[in-house]
């Protein structure tokens, strides 16, 4: 038996005793995790497709240990502006065992996760009606996604992002896609919490995604 499962927001063909290696995931090593986003199960000739997750489907698993990636490099230019920058980056990962695969009947966690999820949204709305929150997307690099991401950890004003230390950010975004450069934001958000739209245009005008 075999299931096609999204974790932490990609998607893998598992079977049971397989190792698997994830996005960073927020649970303690030598834990065990459930998955409900199945979205197929095959079983020798019969195959059940869900639309788009199968309902009572599962994949349990156990953390086995965190670790980083291989380096990969990551070069940026510009032509005619004399614009080069080399970073390396180390993706944050988590390595897993399947222990099992049930096509139904699963006991899903989904609303004890969706509870906790809904305590910091809540907040992120009382924010707004309040008028304490800031547009977190003029930063130079963060997007939607990642805006969204750091409202959820309890960034959710300039001034917030500012305190907050470059590595602290990354480990927050670790299961965003992409290569993120984090470390002018919290500069950038200074900038903007101190009302210097003007310097900080002039600033990210010369960076790219929050490079310097």
């Amino acid at each position: 038996m075999y299931a096609i499962v999204e974790i932490a927001g990609h998607q893998f063909k598992v079977e049971k005793d397989q190792r698997v290696f994830v996005n960073r995931l927020a649970t303690e090593e030598g834990s065990k995790v459930d998955f409900g986003n199945v979205l197929l199960i095959g079983d020798g000739n019969n195959v059940t497709l869900g639309a788009p997750a199968i309902d009572g489907a599962q994949v349990s698993a156990k953390v086995l240990k965190h670790l980083k990636g291989d380096k990969v490099i990551v070069f940026k230019k510009k032509r005619r502006k004399g614009y080069r920058v080399k970073n390396g980056h180390r993706q944050s990962l988590t390595e897993i065992v399947i222990e099992s695969i049930t096509a139904s009947g699963a006991k899903k966690a989904a609303p004890k996760k969706e509870a906790k999820k809904a305590e910091p949204k809540a907040e992120a709305k009382a924010k707004k009606a309040t008028g304490k929150a800031d547009d977190l997307k003029k930063i130079e690099g963060i997007g939607p996604k990642i805006a969204s991401t750091l409202v959820e950890a309890g960034i959710a004003t300039y001034a917030d992002l500012a305190k907050a230390k470059p590595e602290a950010i990354s480990e927050i975004i670790a299961d965003v896609r992409g290569n993120h450069v984090t470390d002018t934001w919290p500069a950038q958000a200074q900038l903007a919490a101190d009302g210097k739209w003007d310097e900080l245009k002039k600033w990210q005008d010369e960076l790219d995604g929050g490079k310097a």
